[in-house]
């Protein structure tokens, strides 16, 4: 087996970084950043999606697994105290997986240049810097809508519970093949009218957004934000690549949500009282 880690900077995640290499260094387990059949990565979810966009191309080779070293992941199943047990898990690793769902964004542009291809594992927002923005929304090829506001955002069922849940749109489980689509701040007037709700898109669908030409677009792919100028179109569909994780530990998803923005865990209360 070829592992890579890859780890925040934060003093815990390296600490916790130096202790697992240790401990896979007495082990026949390979270091190998380049063709990693396992991406172990320590943080939170920031640092897994970054693990994910670095390893994008290696997709239908590869399996993640996280370490959190804070207190909140909805990526990261194993914590920082647990890397023996980890370690452990590697070494009986039978290679089965839990898979979730991607989006697909494809961007053409006014000016001709090279049409751009991403792949986001929570989701993909578009907004203008300076003004509302205008667009067309078609879903398979029919015109749906004229949106104007301050954006939209385009998420996967995992990437359900982040920025989309905090614009209003609905939690849905990824074992839910769809895609969905939230307006952030629309504006209703007879001019522009637009559903004002969330969007769930079946995954055999897919949503064509038409912007007005301008100069000041910003495209953002999961925590990437990428300045563009001239964007004509921007195409979503589920994609066809799926991202995986080992199933030696695998959290229920609605555990997750409860744990993240109703309650702590028993496991965090414990620690609590421990620490105090």
């Amino acid at each position: 087996m070829k592992v890579s880690i890859i780890a925040n900077r934060s003093e815990k995640s390296q600490q916790a970084m130096a202790k697992l290499t240790k401990l896979i260094a007495a082990t026949e387990i390979e270091i190998n950043d380049k063709q990693p059949d396992i991406v172990i990565s320590i943080g939170g979810d920031g640092t897994l999606l970054s693990a994910f966009h670095r390893y994008v191309h290696l997709l239908n080779k590869i399996r993640f697994v996280g370490i959190h070293t804070g207190h909140l992941g909805f990526y990261t199943d194993w914590r920082d105290y647990e890397l023996e047990k980890l370690l452990t898990s590697l070494l009986n690793d039978e290679g089965q997986s839990v898979s979730y769902p991607l989006l697909d964004v494809r961007v053409t542009f006014y000016d001709n240049k090279e049409s751009q291809h991403f792949l986001a594992l929570n989701e993909c927002t578009i907004k203008r810097m300076t003004q509302t923005m205008v667009a067309d929304i078609s879903i398979k090829k029919e015109l749906f809508e004229r949106f104007r506001g301050d954006g939209l955002s385009v998420a996967t069922p995992t990437g359900s519970t982040g920025y989309n849940k905090s614009v209003g749109g609905a939690v849905i489980h990824p074992r839910v093949n769809v895609l969905q689509m939230t307006e952030i701040a629309s504006l209703n007037n007879r001019v522009y009218r637009s559903l004002g709700s969330p969007l769930v898109i079946a995954n055999d669908e897919w949503i064509t957004i038409a912007l007005a030409e301008a100069d000041d677009y910003l495209l953002s792919i999961d925590q990437l934000n990428l300045p563009q100028s001239k964007i004509k179109q921007i195409e979503y569909r589920i994609a066809d690549e799926r991202i995986h994780f080992t199933a030696s530990k695998h959290t229920h998803f609605w555990r997750r949500v409860k744990d993240a923005f109703i309650e702590k865990s028993s496991e965090e209360k414990d620690l609590e009282i421990h620490d105090f």
